[in-house]
């Protein structure tokens, strides 16, 4: 990397090449013609490619190449995007003007830019028509290490179906998740390029980035590689609703968590990889509090479970290791699961009682939307919240409570009592993408 080198002054991001070889994929970017950024994504175990689906596995590499390049990308954001493999098909250009532009609206936000207009992946190329592979059938499940991926695995294993949990990285929260699930584990490994850090430290532009969607094309050059027909993540409905929007513009946090982000992935899948390749997310019909209450049954996670992402890098016996209780995902989870937990067992899994904690009021105030927006953070919505917190303050056991007594009080005034009902919360949404195998799991979630 030249020292001289401004990423903010950039002019073109380059997507060099990729290539793959005893499963390690290497993806190469560059900007202008400085040095190539490669990243290396590690596949243990892998087999070889079977002939028959070699051009299924050229075009979900293709693709991820394509998506990981937007952790790059980001460092300069220059005005022109160059493919050294030639142009791209309208669909393949149209998922990535759409995941770069809404997958960085947080990003461009935060540091005041427009992106509207800047990002134009070029196209014009041709797509080659492709048909079903006969995948074996079989599941893979991301586990994250929270609540929602667990309440996945659990509704496919209650339809007896064949699963694998598989997850990206080296946390060893979420390796003790996987462990619990009893699945076969799938553990890859992703090498950011060495040369970011040395960009960042020459003035790159920094923020949000839609993981997400990095790790769903991963997992689709692993579906191929492997062997599964079918890629279940564990989205919720709420993923699909906006932060905040200026400029006219919408900004979610958990854009690749979105439904619009499901379709588009989906059907790319379907007309680009492999007809009978699906991706979707088995719990798109269902709230946060429909999620949590299925989880409420599945006491064997309570010990090895964590949604707070302070704590991802720390792993410890005592749930204050794995809670840090300051952070707007630990409010939430802990607020969530509240209705549908006896008292002393949701204090056990926390280590201590959130609500009772006047110094947090400010951080539960921003997820109830009152008097703030919603966390840039995978939290469900504003409504869901104060539907929860409306619940908690008609219980004896939760009014003594600093904050329960705060919102009695000050807050629940202010709001329509008939908006704060818990049940409609409960009903799933007939909108998702599960197929029709799968379909009889979310009976387990819904009951």
């Amino acid at each position: 990397m030249s020292h001289t080198m401004q990423p903010r002054l950039t002019q073109v991001f380059r997507f060099v090449r990729s290539s793959y070889a005893d499963g390690v994929a290497e993806l190469a970017y560059a900007f202008d013609d400085g040095e190539e950024l490669v990243e290396r994504i590690r596949f243990p175990n892998a087999p070889v490619v079977p002939a028959g689906r070699a051009a299924a596995f050229d075009a979900a590499l293709k693709l991820l190449h394509l998506i990981a390049g937007i952790s790059y990308y980001k460092a300069g954001v220059p005005p022109r995007i160059e493919l050294a493999s030639g142009p791209l098909d309208d669909a393949t250009a149209e998922l990535l003007d759409q995941l770069y532009l809404h997958g960085l609206a947080e990003f461009a936000y935060r540091n005041g830019l427009d992106l509207r207009g800047r990002i134009a992946f070029p196209r014009g190329g041709s797509a080659s028509v492709v048909g079903t592979l006969d995948l074996p059938k079989r599941t893979l499940v991301p586990i994250g290490g929270g609540k929602d991926s667990l309440v996945a695995v659990e509704a496919i294993k209650s339809i007896g179906g064949e699963a694998t949990a598989v997850w990206v990285g080296s946390s060893a929260l979420i390796a003790g998740c996987a462990e619990r699930t009893g699945l076969p584990t799938l553990n890859i490994q992703r090498e950011l390029a060495p040369g970011l850090f040395e960009l960042n430290r020459l003035g790159a532009w920094n923020g949000h980035i839609p993981v997400t969607a990095v790790n769903s094309a991963i997992l689709g050059v692993a579906a191929i590689l492997y062997g599964y027909n079918s890629i279940a993540f564990a989205n919720e409905r709420s993923a699909s609703a906006a932060t905040l929007e200026y400029d006219g513009q919408q900004v979610n946090h958990q854009w690749s968590k979105s439904l619009a982000f499901e379709i588009l992935l989906g059907d790319w899948l379907h007309t680009h990889v492999a007809a009978d390749l699906d991706y979707c997310s088995l719990l798109r019909p269902y709230s946060e509090l429909a999620i949590t209450r299925a989880f409420a049954k599945l006491t064997s996670y309570f010990d090895v479970f964590s949604s707070c992402n302070r704590n991802f890098k720390l792993l410890g016996p005592k749930p204050v290791d794995r809670w840090c209780g300051q952070c707007p995902k630990c409010h939430f989870v802990f607020l969530a699961l509240a209705p549908f937990l006896p008292k002393p067992r949701l204090l056990a899994i926390f280590g201590r009682n959130l609500l009772d904690d006047e110094g947090l009021a400010a951080g539960f105030d921003a997820l109830l939307e009152y008097q703030d927006h919603k966390p840039f953070e995978c939290v469900g919505e504003g409504a869901e919240a104060r539907a929860a917190m409306y619940a908690l303050s008609q219980r004896p056991e939760w009014q003594e409570d600093a904050l329960g007594e705060r919102f009695r009080s000050e807050i629940l005034p202010k709001l329509d009592a008939a908006q704060l009902a818990l049940e409609p919360w409960l009903e799933p949404s007939p909108e998702h993408r599960v197929p029709a195998r799968l379909q009889p799991a979310l009976v387990a979630i819904g009951g």
